[in-house]
Order: structure tokens, then sequence, then C-alpha cells
């Protein structure tokens, strides 16, 4: 390639170095610098294209936490399936997965015919198991819930009772085989009904110490297995068939090698579920999502179970299948708010890193740390946060690490629908503008020629930008404000209009000569077109 098209002077610095730089800086009164290196030669993992995952719940209105019961309201028992920006909500990833489950569903029995208790809704009781009895989801329901999600083209994973039959011991363990009559009957209605499911998960919260109760790890696989051999049963004659997901608990190494090792044929997703913030009541929710050593503690959790998946026989890959940082709904104006989204963007960088195919946030609607406001359903920060992912971030990682400021967290992946790559830059300091460059360890090029057909569109509505121009998506707060429930993008407030659609999320383009700004307390999408690395060909 001949220096006459190295438009940001770099020809001397391939020459002299085995990286390439591209400036990435701020004017401003105070800034620092580093480097973004980035290893082009190969993914260092790969996610699903439908990556971003959102999770509904179980619980009644009658759930409280801390003086609050409004949250109830969005059960999967009583949402409001009409709502206009729901749907519009959903189908703007086309698709967004869609994980139902959560403490409740191991207490769900299923309506069916043949089911001989009576279908009755949950009840509050303080001496039950997560203080509520048995309850039941009817049939005329779930045709409801299945006519809201093939309008909006959601993907759906839905997680059976694995507690059927069971009995709990007095060392608080669960025992006994998994009765999965009534579950089967739920499969065969779902099949008859030809509602589509991605995948069937196997209970809630089970592994290890257990959340109320616990199921061994080799009593969890025969039952995994059972699992397996109904659905197989059950979709004999219908491609593709759903995925076998288990066991939707938090990770315990030692538990999650002995059930993986015993379901090697039979399993196809291992999904941990993830609140490192800790319980919602903590009042230092903020200092620890601001704090990169405790965001790097995580690293460990996924670094182990990838470890564990490669050494063994099984196919399976990593799901995070319910993620809410702060347990106990997590915390109004926190896990709701702008902040949020530095903590939710890095952790889907750091799982995507791990190798893990994907990410349910806990929740769609409910709770504290809701992607949708539970009340108006409008999107909280991090909805828009999870959309930018879903469209820019592709389905090839790149090995990323930042040298400089440790306030600096860099991800990077191939670009989802057009040529180049995506970099994700999240800056914790709360005041320092960062100076930086980007440093590739790999042949690579500006891409001239072969223009992708995005770009091409672009400078027909557009002549005036340059072939080679950056696409930038700044995230901010709405007056500096980190615990304001109002996102800016590229300084414009997001939010939707009065029909319930959600904004376009549109970019600045920028000439590539020019710096990107990444001010403090920001976040920002950089999709550079025209850097054509071996790993995303």
């Amino acid at each position: 390639m001949g220096c006459q098209i190295w438009v940001m002077g770099m020809c001397l610095w391939m020459y002299l170095f085995s990286y390439g730089f591209i400036s990435v800086y701020s004017q401003g009164a105070k800034g620092g610098e580093g480097t973004v290196f980035i290893d082009g030669k190969a993914a260092i993992g790969r996610i699903d294209d439908d990556f971003v995952c959102a999770t509904l719940d179980w619980w009644p209105p009658e759930k409280c936490d801390y003086g609050t019961c409004s949250w109830g309201r969005v059960s999967l028992l009583n949402l409001d399936l009409g709502n206009n920006i729901l749907l519009n909500a959903i189908k703007a990833f086309s698709p967004l997965k869609l994980r139902l489950g959560g403490s409740l569903q191991d207490k769900v029995i299923y309506g069916t015919e043949d089911n001989q208790q009576p279908c009755i809704p949950f009840v509050k009781n303080t001496s039950e198991m997560f203080g509520f009895t048995q309850g039941c989801l009817p049939m005329h329901r779930w045709d409801e819930l299945n006519t809201l999600f093939e309008k909006a083209g959601a993907k759906i994973v839905f997680g059976l009772n694995a507690l059927n039959g069971r009995s709990i011991n007095s060392d608080g363990s669960a025992g006994g085989d998994w009765n999965y009559t009534n579950a089967e009957s739920f499969i065969r209605y779902t099949v008859r009904k030809n509602y589509t499911i991605h995948g069937w998960e196997l209970g809630n919260e089970l592994s290890g110490n257990g959340v109320g109760t616990r199921i061994a790890a080799d009593q969890y696989a025969l039952d995994t297995i059972a699992l397996q051999s109904i659905v197989q049963n059950i979709y004999e004659e219908i491609e593709p068939k759903p995925l076998i997901i288990a066991p939707g608990g938090f990770f315990d190494a030692n538990w999650f090698q002995e059930f993986i090792d015993k379901t090697t044929k039979s399993l196809d997703v291992v999904s941990h579920h993830i609140y490192n913030l800790g319980p919602g009541v903590d009042t230092h929710l903020v200092e620890k999502i601001l704090n990169p050593s405790y965001l790097d503690g995580e690293a460990d959790t996924f670094r182990s179970l990838h470890k564990i998946l490669k050494s063994s026989a099984t196919s399976a890959t990593a799901w995070v299948g319910e993620s809410g940082g702060a347990y106990n709904s997590g915390h109004n104006l926190v896990t709701n708010a702008f902040v949020f989204s530095f903590w939710y963007l890095d952790q889907l960088g750091m799982a995507s890193a791990h190798d893990t195919k994907t990410y349910c946030r806990q929740t769609l609607i409910g709770g504290n740390y809701g992607l949708l406001n539970t009340t108006t359903f409008e999107p909280n920060p991090d909805y828009y946060s999870a959309l930018l992912w879903h469209r820019l971030m592709g389905n090839k990682v790149l090995s990323t690490s930042f040298s400089g400021t440790k306030k600096i967290r860099a991800y990077a992946h191939c670009a989802k629908y057009s040529k180049g790559i995506v970099l994700l830059l999240i800056n914790l300091d709360n005041s320092t503008t960062i100076q930086a460059k980007v440093a590739f360890n790999s042949t690579w090029s500006l891409h001239q020629k072969h223009r992708s057909h995005k770009t091409n569109l672009v400078q027909l509505i557009r002549p005036d930008i340059s072939e080679t121009a950056r696409e930038e998506y700044h995230l901010t707060a709405k007056d500096e404000n980190l615990h304001s429930q109002t996102m800016l993008l590229n300084g414009n407030i997001l939010s939707v209009n009065s029909s319930g659609d959600i904004p376009p999320l549109e970019p600045i383009y920028v000439n590539s000569s020019t710096p990107i700004k990444v001010a403090p307390f920001s976040i920002v999408f950089a999709h550079i077109p025209s850097v054509v690395l071996p790993a995303c060909r």
C-alpha cells in the first residue's frame, strides 16, 4: 500500500515499529495519555449475534423490597402486554432474547389439561421458601405471552421448575428425582401450539450452595439428561431443536466441574448468574462501579468457567443467564440510572472477552435494575447502552488492553454489519479527558477500494463525509448527573416519542484524522470502518 493513502501520516510509524497508531485524544484543560492495544491477528472469542438478552420474572404484586412494592406489577403473570413502548423496545433489537424465569420459577406449575392440581396464583406466605406458596401459569396466559413474543420477534428461553417432586432435607438440600411430568406436558402443549422456544433451562440458582435450597451436581446431571431426552422425543421431527440449558445458578468451580463432566452429551449451554456488587441496599454501589479493581474481580469467574469448558469433553458454551449487578432488586437511581451503564457495558465487554455467548440482563422490566421503567415502560439509560452494543459490536471479539490510566475500560470487536472495528471506551474518571492511541500488532490497512454498502449510502446522503470517516456515539448523563435516568447521545436527549417509538441512534461522522474526545464520566462507541484487520476478514 502506497504512502499516498496514509491520510493520517502513519507510514513512518509502520516502517519504524510493528504497531500502527491512530491518535485518539481530546483537547482539554485536564488530560491524560495512554494506548489501547488491539491484537488484530485472530479473534479471542465469538459471541452470539443476539448476545444481548433480558429477563422477565414471576414475582407477583405482593413482592416488596425495603418498603416498595410497585415493581411487582410487571410480573410475567400480569404484565401489560398491550403497551406499545414495550413492543417497540423488544422489536428494536430484532431479535431480543428473553429469559423467562427467576426465583419463583421452581414453584411454578403449568395449567395443562392433565395437571391434577388447581391452577391458582401465588399467595404470600412467609413460612414458605421465598415467601410465597406454589403458583400456576394458566395456559391462556401462556398463549397471550406468545402472541406478544411473536409480534415482537423475541427469542424465548424458558426456565422450568426443577424442584417439582422433590422434598427439602433437614440440611437444606433438595432430595429425590425431578418429577418432570408437568414440565413434559407443558413442553408438549407449547409444541402443539407451534410456539417457538429457543431454549429450555432447568432450574434457578440451585447449584453449589444454592439460594433457598440446593441440588447435588450428580443429581442435577441426571435431571438434565432426562430433560434432554424429553426434548429430543417431543421435537423429534422439528428442526432446529431448542437448546438444553442449565444450571442457571451461581458459579461454584467444583460443582460446575462435576456437573459439566457428567452432561457432556446432553447439555448445550452452561448458564450462571452474577450479582457481584452485593445487595441493593449497599450505600457504596457507585464507589464499586467506579473502581476498576473491583470491576476486574469478576474476571476470575469468567476465566474459571472458560477453563473448565475447555478442559472438558463437552461442547457446551457459556451464558450469563441472569445478572442484575446488585441483588434484591438493585438500588433506585443507581441500577436504573446512567452510572450503571459503566458496570453493564464493562460486564458485556468482559464476558465477551472470555467467550461468553449470551448475556441476560436482570431485568427487561422489574425491580430497580430494569432496562425499562416499571411504571411508564420508557427506556432507562442501560436500554440504549444495550441497543448500541447489539447494533455495533460484531460476534468476533478482539484481544484489547489499555496502557495508561486505570480509569479507562477498553474493548473492541469486529464491526457487526460493516467493515472495520468498533471500539468501546468507558471513562470512569470524573475530571480527565483521555488522550490515547490505538495500536495494532498485526498487519492492517485503511479500507478504500471495497467500501461497505453502509459507507457508500452515507456518502450518497452526505457527500461531505470522507470515505474514511469514523462514526462516534458519545453517551453522557443529563446535567452531568450520574444518577440521572436520562441519557444523552452526542449531546441529544434519548426518549421515545408520543407513539412510543424508540429514537434512532445516530452517530456523528468525524474525519479519521481528527481526535476522539472521551470526556470525563462518558462512554464512547467508535466505529472505524477504515481499519481492516485479519481477524475481521
